[in-house]
């Protein structure tokens, strides 16, 4: 793609970023086939190729952005799946960045979608405000039907109402930031495990999983004290100014860990957080202060499928042959390319593992989306939904909370972390997730004390 950039723009090292990544693009248009977006809607502009000419157009000629480019971009998902498609290697995420950046310094939103975006931003990255959100939705829920059918923006508050569980569990030491969980026996490893926000009050319990599994193994885990949200959620909304400063937060917390007693490796269970963890270089390659630290992070991250599969696993106390469809996360299959892990994984644990019928397409949860564009959300989630009922699964894995909501929002079927499943195969507790599904064959002794759940502290 040709540019026209002037020397003096070119000086800035975030348009001379801009401009390497238009000019690999070459219009092919492979891209559009795998774009969820283009696929349900059609539209060239709601395609990576027409999001790129938008930011292209708006960056060359330093103009605002309008309200039908805000549209456009706020329509994209950051699925990525046209990264995976490209043939000539467009780092569309990236530029995707520079675009929702430019939007919100020149773009002032209708004030419904300021004020919904504050609130998101405010509480969501906080896990004692997200869970007095959420107890706090439980009382509106009936009022969902009502709002939904009122359309904008009140069909956004009927789909918060809607996402919101409706039992929270409680709080759990795999929730809380300053605990470590000793090997047992001899130590064969160290890591840290990313606490999180949402999930930590979502699901506590695929933390928990986690460290049952890996402290089995012979890993010690420590959830480090003062970490927090990786930043993410805030970053897709533009919103630098606070993502920057809790990826700098994090990797300070981080860095205390790797220079006391070190880290093999930081692991991550939300795949959207571990996309946006292992991109921490890039995003700080800016500051000098923090640059090489960013470099430090971004190098030791690695999702809990990854570190697994270096493992030497023993074989599963438990073979089910549980039937599982394992849906992908964008995040993790197109923004880290882990692809074979988590399939293997399962597959060794016993598992009979069943793929999806397009399973390259996004579900629709996409950090916030889900609530940001709840029309274009629920068509893709039904489409998702479809599509995993049609190889009659028993269970649905997939390695994403935000994954995990949306598509248990719409089926009967239990959907849970993969590491969940591979915890209960290795002598862990049965999920949660089974409670009420006839999925647990009759264990052949009591449970351990190392198969007991972490209990609430």
């Amino acid at each position: 793609m040709q540019t026209s950039f002037t020397l003096q723009q070119l000086a800035d090292p975030r348009i001379e970023e801009a401009d390497a990544i238009l000019r690999k693009c070459v219009h092919c248009g492979f891209c559009l086939a795998t774009c969820p977006t283009y696929v349900e809607l059609g539209n060239e502009l709601d395609s990576p190729r027409g999001r790129i000419y938008l930011i292209k157009d708006m960056l060359e000629a330093e103009k605002p952005a309008t309200a039908e480019v805000a549209l456009h971009i706020d329509r994209c998902l950051s699925c990525f799946s046209c990264m995976t498609t490209c043939p000539s290697g467009v780092d569309y995420m990236h530029l995707l960045d520079q675009g929702r950046r430019h939007i919100e310094e020149t773009y002032r939103r209708p004030w419904h979608d300021r004020a919904l975006r504050a609130v998101l931003a405010h509480v969501m990255p906080y896990p004692a405000r997200m869970r007095a959100a959420l107890v706090t939705a439980r009382y509106g829920r009936p009022l969902a039907p009502l709002l939904a059918r009122m359309g904008r923006p009140f069909d956004r508050l009927a789909m918060m109402l809607r996402l919101a569980p409706k039992r929270l569990p409680a709080k759990i030491q795999a929730s809380e930031t300053g605990h470590a969980f000793p090997a047992h026996g001899a130590r064969k490893g160290r890591v840290a495990l990313l606490t999180g926000c949402a999930q930590s009050v979502l699901d506590p319990g695929i933390n928990a999983a986690t460290i049952r599994l890996l402290t089995r193994l012979g890993i010690e885990v420590v959830l480090p004290k003062g970490e927090g949200c990786c930043g993410g959620l805030v970053h897709h909304m533009g919103q630098d100014e606070k993502a920057l400063p809790m990826a700098r937060n994090n990797i300070d917390a981080w860095l205390r860990e790797i220079d006391g007693e070190g880290l093999d490796a930081i692991l991550v269970t939300t795949s959207g957080c571990g996309t946006t963890i292992k991109d921490y270089a890039h995003l700080l390659k800016g500051e000098p202060t923090y640059r090489e630290k960013a470099e430090r992070v971004s190098a030791l991250a690695l999702d809990i499928s990854e570190y697994l599969a270096r493992l030497d696993l023993p074989a599963p106390r438990r073979r089910t042959g549980l039937k599982v469809a394992y849906h992908a996360a964008c995040s993790l299959q197109h923004g880290q390319k882990v692809v074979k892990e988590p399939r293997t994984l399962l597959a060794e644990a016993g598992f009979e593992v069943l793929g999806i019928p397009e399973g390259h397409l996004c579900c629709g949860s996409a950090g916030t989306y889900n609530i940001l564009e709840p029309e274009i959300a629920a068509r893709l989630r039904d489409r998702k939904t479809a599509n995993i009922e049609s190889v009659a699964p028993e269970v649905v894995a997939t390695g994403n909370i935000g994954c995990i909501t949306q598509i248990g929002s719409a089926m009967e079927i239990p959907v849970l972390h993969t590491v969940e499943l591979l915890d209960w195969a290795h002598g862990g507790p049965p999920p949660e997730a089974f409670a009420g599904h006839a999925l647990e064959p009759t264990r052949s002794k009591a449970a351990s004390s190392s198969e007991r759940p972490l209990r609430v502290s």
